[in-house]
């Protein structure tokens, strides 16, 4: 299934919440958005769209990087001693080198750990243990772990701690129902999904 359709299961349990709960307009939207994120998140493994919209491209890293790279170059040939030259020279390449290996991947990495410091520098759990989930999500294959029992307890937790931080009445259900709602989207008893999920990882790799 794709993200669009992994939106609106997620939107729909959001609203749902909300008018089993009867909150006000402000509520309802709140919880729509996060049911839509959440229903999302279990593909945040692949370079797909919520990936993509939560990083800055890697190639205008890598860019950004190699341009700063030339100029290091350039200033340490032409203003250095012979020792400092070769030094920023040498930078410069070794620059060039590593950002040359950034993918969106990588960059899914590099903002999972930015994740992780501020949700540890504000105080917010909720938000350094998304970016541990981030970081994670960020090495292993897609449809494993983030579509596991672990991936949904590990989310429930997240999202626990979301409903404390916003004291909030229905975002950890909304957050959790639209995470369970995903994975059964990706189940392969729907006729649409060719493959399954893997939703006792380590223990079995049986789809269902």
């Amino acid at each position: 299934m794709n993200g669009t359709s992994h939106t609106v299961i997620g939107a729909a349990t959001g609203f749902l919440t909300a008018n089993l709960l009867q909150t006000n307009p402000t509520g309802t939207v709140l919880l729509i958005g996060i049911g839509a994120i959440s229903g999302l998140m279990p593909d945040i493994d692949i370079d797909g769209k919520l990936s993509n919209k939560i990083t800055i491209s890697h190639k205008i890293i890598r860019t950004a990087a190699q341009f700063i790279a030339v100029l290091l170059i350039l200033y340490s040939y032409f203003t250095g001693s012979e020792i400092i030259k070769w030094i920023g020279i040498g930078i410069g390449m070794l620059i060039i080198i590593i950002s040359s290996f950034i993918t969106q991947r990588r960059m899914l990495t590099i903002t999972g750990i930015g994740i992780l410091f501020g949700g540890i520098s504000l105080q917010e759990n909720w938000l350094w243990l998304l970016g541990l989930y981030i970081i994670a999500a960020s090495f292993v294959p897609h449809r494993s772990y983030t579509h596991s029992l672990l991936g949904v307890l590990f989310f429930a937790y997240i999202s626990f701690h979301l409903e404390t931080s916003l004291e909030h009445e229905g975002v950890f259900i909304t957050c959790l129902m639209g995470y369970v709602g995903h994975l059964i989207a990706d189940m392969k008893l729907l006729p649409f999904n060719k493959r399954g999920i893997k939703f006792f990882l380590p223990f079995s790799k049986k789809e269902f």
